[in-house]
């Protein structure tokens, strides 16, 4: 006879992998997540095609960490409107603007790819808004 022990800890497995879904996407939601991630990676593809040895970057100087620090501001333009939604208008212009500039900086920021990801998450962080209610709720809320 099977015991029902480990059926009570899959249903309990279960609800909890759902409790997370259910946090996830009410947070996913109410933040410009999407945007914040397509910055992250165009900062991301831009680090990767700025790796070099260190010897090489301080033979060169800024020249060799002007990648560096774009591809890194790139990802932290793209956190921080995650973490604090009401500042996506600064961080997605400093962002679009570190994405362009990368262009000059970084190989071709990240051979193309890094900008049009850059200026694609910076775009959709400026433009994203709160969600707004329904209709019905708007109803509801002018009735009551």
């Amino acid at each position: 006879m099977l015991s029902a022990r480990p059926r009570e800890r899959a249903g309990a497995v279960r609800e909890a992998a759902g409790a997370a879904r259910r946090w996830f996407r009410a947070f996913r939601r109410t933040r410009p997540f999407w945007g914040g991630l397509w910055l992250v990676a165009g900062g991301w593809t831009v680090l990767k095609f700025s790796l070099s040895s260190v010897q090489l970057i301080v033979n060169t100087g800024f020249g060799g960490v002007a990648g560096y620090l774009t591809g890194g501001g790139m990802i932290l333009c793209g956190l921080i409107p995650i973490a604090a939604p009401r500042q996506r208008y600064t961080f997605g212009l400093i962002g679009a603007v570190l994405a362009v500039v990368s262009l000059v900086v970084s190989n071709l920021g990240g051979f193309l790819a890094g900008t049009a990801l850059g200026v694609l998450g910076g775009s959709m962080l400026v433009g994203w808004g709160p969600k707004r209610p329904g209709r019905r709720a708007r109803r509801l809320a002018e009735e009551g």
